[in-house]
């Protein structure tokens, strides 16, 4: 309701947060750390969504996008809080998208490769090598890249695209 009164109806929703936690094998995953991963990379967009959407049935208009990861659709070795995280946020997708089809509200999600983000300062350097030499285009994205896949997912153009998984991996996905 603050917002409403402050910004108006929300129309776009782009959910980008994350964190990595602890880079370790998953049974010795610390259960503290690995509880705040959850919250925030996937926990996080569920409140955010369940905040927002109902201003958007409302309006009978609105684009979601998320932003999960490629190591949610493949899982990553000594990530595997991040990992779950960002499988949950594509499975979040995926129901949204069908729960809102009868309302001009597009909820879509976008798996990028590794970006060169403060979320590097998370990660040891052996674990970013992992994730450069997995990139066929032997890069890591960009976000200007990441942004412009946003845009058109939050643009009135993307009138039908819903429930949808967006990779840009350089390659790296193998579905």
């Amino acid at each position: 309701a603050a917002s409403n009164e402050a910004f108006g109806t929300i129309s776009i929703l782009v959910n980008n947060a994350g964190i990595t936690g602890p880079n370790d094998v998953t049974w010795n995953y610390p259960v503290d750390a690995w509880r705040r991963v959850i919250e925030l990379d996937m926990n996080a967009v569920f409140y955010c969504c369940r905040a927002i959407i109902p201003q958007m049935i409302e309006a009978n208009y609105g684009r979601v996008v998320n932003i999960a990861s490629i190591a949610g659709k493949e899982g990553n070795a000594n990530a595997a809080a991040y990992s779950t995280a960002k499988a949950g946020v594509i499975g979040l997708t995926k129901s949204l998208g069908k729960e809102l089809v009868d309302h001009d509200i597009a909820v879509n999600c976008i798996t990028p490769a590794a970006a060169k983000t403060r979320i590097f300062e998370q990660m040891s350097p052996t674990h970013i090598d992992m994730m450069l030499a997995k990139i066929p285009r032997k890069r890591f994205v960009q976000v200007e890249e990441v942004a412009a896949m946003v845009c058109w997912m939050a643009s009135e153009e993307n009138r039908f695209t819903t429930g949808g998984v967006f990779d840009i991996s350089g390659g790296r996905a193998t579905y």
